[in-house]
């Protein structure tokens, strides 16, 4: 549940049944008017490879999943509009009208770490209410775990210095949102956007822009009205003009209590050595040296020596730094026979040729670890599951006959992401390209 709704705020939450493909639509009314609409399926998300040189993955959305599950509904005016543009017949709109998903949903629980093939979420119940669920479960995950990754990797590049995700300018105004929960769930510790701040609970910082500064006379002026507002540990953007000129000019300022500086463009290396020597001159040597300005997980590892005490990202954070997609699909794996709620289900594929083919059958997933109690491969199953992993499957329950079951507070799968990349071989933090860390292991074949 959103942080607002828990403190009791007004929040609207609009129904999501649009947020999806005109063919889940159409599909049910074929299915409906054919007899097999009713029949119990099971469909699975999974990935068949991760982003090219990347070598884990993150699942992050899992939250906003089940929101989405839990406000597909099809009210009056959505009816009304199907109606109007002849999307579906009458048949069909009656039965949309009564629609609440009843089924179950499992999966990876978000923060964990996944690979190719892994069963990240399995939905069970009938063909028709699961298929319409495809297109914004994949929305939710394919973006949110695109961003976690690369917050993931920019957060191994990081150490131990906090990151700051300030990508809102740089994409849709609702995809910020999302991606500063991404981020924070991949490692970031804070972000700029109030929205994400108000929805999730995510600690928020920021002071001001360069505009600010411009607006007033002089640089001194600016620090001033700044330092006046906000007290003597607020952060000053010193690259207006003269980098060395504007940090001499905040301490005098501020005095050597100010709480940090911001430095956005340059060469950002040679400027916060620069920087940091000057400021333990001028006796604020507690003074923190915030840099910004395009940065990625490469910028940052090449940080790594400078005298920075934390980092601002924006655009490539929230397009994935290279990667805007997890590339996840949303497969029938298995179904029965008839509408008989007790028919057995049987596994199906995609067989065709093309390299888009899938494995049938409702699949359980472990993680085998090695001599040195790091994992060594995923294993993927749809038997009985092998002595020796019954305790280390990965999957959890989140939806039991259509209620919700599985949501948590956001700071428990940015914990769980901590754990499950730890738990990887250390060459999984790599930031040069490399093929998957673990390899993925078909117990049945």
């Amino acid at each position: 549940m959103d942080v607002a709704g828990e403190l009791g705020l007004p929040v609207a939450v609009p129904s999501t049944a649009l947020f999806t493909d005109q063919y889940e639509l159409t599909m049910v009314q074929a299915a409906l008017r054919g007899g097999t609409a009713h029949r119990r399926s099971v469909f699975e998300v999974f990935t068949r490879r991760l982003p090219e040189g990347r070598r884990y993955g993150v699942v992050a959305g899992t939250g906003r999943v089940l929101d989405a599950v839990e406000n597909f509904r099809f009210e009056p005016a959505v009816l009304d509009f199907l109606r109007e543009r002849r999307i579906v017949d009458e048949p069909t709109l009656r039965w949309l009208a009564g629609y609440r998903f009843r089924g179950d949903i499992s999966g990876y629980p978000e923060g964990e770490v996944y690979f190719p093939g892994s069963p990240l979420l399995r939905v069970e119940g009938t063909f028709a209410e699961c298929v319409l669920l495809e297109t914004v479960i994949l929305s939710i995950l394919n973006h949110d775990s695109a961003v976690a990754a690369a917050a993931s990797r920019m957060a191994v590049a990081a150490g131990d210095r906090p990151l700051v995700e300030m990508g809102a300018r740089r994409t849709h105004e609702l995809s910020a949102v999302a991606a500063a929960r991404a981020a924070y769930v991949g490692g970031f510790t804070s972000t700029s956007d109030l929205a994400a701040g108000f929805r999730y609970g995510i600690p928020t910082v920021g002071t001001s822009a360069h505009s600010f500064t411009l607006l007033h006379d002089t640089e001194r002026d600016a620090f001033t009205a700044q330092v006046d507002s906000m007290g003597s540990g607020t952060t000053l953007l010193v690259d207006t003009y003269d980098v060395t000129e504007a940090v001499r000019t905040a301490v005098e300022v501020a005095g050597p209590g100010l709480g940090a500086v911001r430095i956005d463009s340059g060469d950002l290396l040679l400027l916060a050595h620069r920087v940091r020597r000057q400021l333990d001159e001028l006796g604020a040597r507690d003074t923190r040296v915030i840099v910004t300005s395009d940065l990625d997980e490469y910028a940052i590892a090449s940080l790594a020596v400078a005298p920075v005490d934390a980092y601002g990202v924006g655009t490539r954070l929230v397009t994935g730094s290279g990667h805007p997609t997890a590339s996840m699909v949303y497969k029938l794996v298995a179904r029965a026979d008839s509408d008989d709620p007790a028919a057995p289900l049987r596994p199906v594929a995609k067989k065709s040729m093309g390299g888009k083919l899938s494995v049938g059958g409702a699949k359980w997933a472990a993680r085998r670890p090695g001599p040195d109690g790091l994992a060594e491969a995923e294993v993927i199953g749809t038997g009985p599951v092998p002595d020796g992993l019954a305790d280390r499957e990965l999957t959890v329950e989140l939806v039991r006959g259509g209620e919700v079951v599985g949501r948590e507070p956001l700071h428990v799968p940015r914990e769980r992401h901590r754990r499950a990349r730890a738990g990887l071989p250390l060459s999984a933090t790599q930031l040069s390209a490399g093929d998957p860390v673990l390899e993925t292991v078909y117990a049945d074949r």
